[in-house]
């Protein structure tokens, strides 16, 4: 404060240095900071999403949500038995405007909002060069082996598959609820169909939603 003509304090001009200023201008920064972040954390290491189907019950139920691992595509490979998310065989997506495109993002960010394609979430049965059939009493078989599935909705469907053998860049995958999911055993648009290895999105790992199903998926 200083004094005016007449002898009364007058307010003077905020120096841009002082604290009240400083704080002004480190909110910008912040939030500029917390966005840059947000991306680095949904390109690089995890994304959460939303189950919108039972093509996975019992491991995965619709309105769970999950916590996708991406880094982990960078660090090792997808493996028989992994829960993965991948983006579905069409690719389409919807266009929006600058504000609505960031905020639509960020609400995938936090598995709040769906993707502007269709993503799915399956587990890997076979990888490339397998071998995988399934037989008429529903036991899964890769490279000749029967497979252990404990995570299988029960009973398991008596529908078989015969032998396909995975082509190089190829995924088959499968849900655990056997007799409710469109995944590898049948071509698009009615199914997934295999799955392009560049299609993956990460690995699940970790189901945060709802409070009394949160835990690891396996």
């Amino acid at each position: 404060m200083a004094d005016g003509p007449s002898g009364v304090a007058e307010p003077t001009t905020a120096d841009p240095g002082t604290p009240s200023s400083r704080s002004r201008l480190d909110l910008p920064v912040l939030v500029g900071i917390a966005f840059v972040l947000a991306i680095a954390i949904k390109l690089f290491l995890v994304q959460a999403f939303s189950i919108p189907s039972a093509s996975m019950v019992p491991t995965l139920v619709e309105g769970d949500r999950i916590l996708v691992c991406r880094i982990c595509l960078r660090v090792d490979d997808v493996d028989r038995g992994d829960v993965i998310v991948f983006e579905g065989p069409d690719g389409s997506s919807t266009e929006r405007g600058l504000i609505a495109g960031a905020l639509h993002w960020l609400g995938e960010t936090l598995g709040v909002a769906s993707p502007p394609h269709d993503d799915f979430v399956k587990r890997v049965a076979g990888l490339p060069g397998d071998t995988v059939e399934i037989d008429r009493a529903g036991v899964l078989y890769v490279n000749g082996q029967a497979v252990d599935e404990p995570y299988l909705n029960q009973p398991v469907p008596r529908a078989d598959h015969p032998p396909t053998t995975v082509p190089d860049g190829m995924l088959f995958v499968l849900g655990d609820n056997r007799g409710d999911s469109g995944d590898s055993r049948c071509p698009p648009p009615s199914c997934t169909g295999l799955v392009p290895v560049d299609k993956v999105i990460g690995v699940t790992f970790l189901r945060l939603w709802p409070p009394r199903r949160v835990g690891l998926v396996r």
